[in-house]
């Protein structure tokens, strides 16, 4: 569908780029021409799928936990001293867990906040700071969730999210004057590795939910990733401080409270 060039040379971060959704969209992007980083806490996995990347094209990597800002500074220097500019950033790492909110801790809340939402202004602000505002030039796609009715079952991801879609609306609005583009994708359920984690229940949950669903079906890494090249790319040029739902009319269809009446 895209051209094999699209991003020829261009260079790209993406942050959970180890697995998962981020992992599908650092190797479409490197199928497409980009040169691409990616960067995750834990190390050993991080090489590994960096290794498995670069049968694609040029893709290194760095641990970095997003919610160190001292972290994402030498994340910064590393790209600027093997690539001297950064031409996007793809804010995908992030996290929760599925809990009725009166049985979140404040360590739960605190961590699904300090990473969604803190992560994502830290690198947003420091790869724009090194890069996109010397440069003039940039563009950030942000990963949140389908939050638009809410997200009973997982308050605290569903409200960071939402955080992070108000984020990008400001960001647009003050760094277009440097010609920087930021725009959100908001998957809805997508099968991927990020859903091995959750309990039995939660999984029968999830194959109702497929049947539920509008188009049948739930949405793919492909999906998701063709969706942020899009955004990423010069065909979306005019368009900036917006979110794209990829997630089967679930924002618009479907019972919300499906989680919680589990829970409960």
């Amino acid at each position: 569908m895209y051209s094999p060039t699209l991003f020829q040379d261009q260079i790209a971060l993406v942050t959970g780029g180890r697995s998962g959704i981020g992992y599908g969209i650092a190797r479409r992007l490197l199928e497409l021409g980009a040169k691409v980083i990616i960067c995750s806490r834990k190390a050993e996995p991080l090489a590994e799928a960096a290794a498995q990347l670069s049968q694609y094209g040029t893709c290194v990597q760095r641990p970095c936990d997003i919610r160190n800002t001292e972290e994402v500074e030498a994340l910064a220097d590393q790209i600027e001293r093997e690539f001297g500019r950064l031409d996007l950033l793809v804010n995908n790492a992030g996290g929760q867990f599925p809990s009725l909110a009166r049985y979140i801790s404040d360590n739960g809340w605190k961590a699904v906040m300090n990473t969604n939402v803190n992560g994502t202004f830290f690198v947003s602000r420091i790869m724009a700071n090194r890069f996109f505002i010397p440069q003039r030039s940039g563009n950030v796609v942000n990963i949140i969730v389908n939050h638009l009715r809410g997200f009973p079952g997982m308050a605290h991801t569903g409200a960071a999210r939402a955080a992070v879609e108000n984020l990008t609306k400001s960001l647009a609005q003050e760094w277009a004057t440097y010609h920087i583009r930021l725009n959100c994708v908001a998957p809805g359920t997508i099968i991927s590795s990020g859903l091995d984690t959750y309990a039995e229940p939660v999984k029968a949950l999830l194959d109702q939910m497929e049947q539920e669903n509008l188009m049948k079906r739930h949405g793919t890494i492909d999906d998701v990733a063709n969706a942020v090249l899009f955004l990423a790319s010069p065909l979306s040029a005019y368009t900036s401080g917006t979110t794209l739902y990829v997630d089967g009319m679930d924002h618009l269809h479907g019972n919300r409270m499906r989680m919680v009446d589990m829970f409960r």
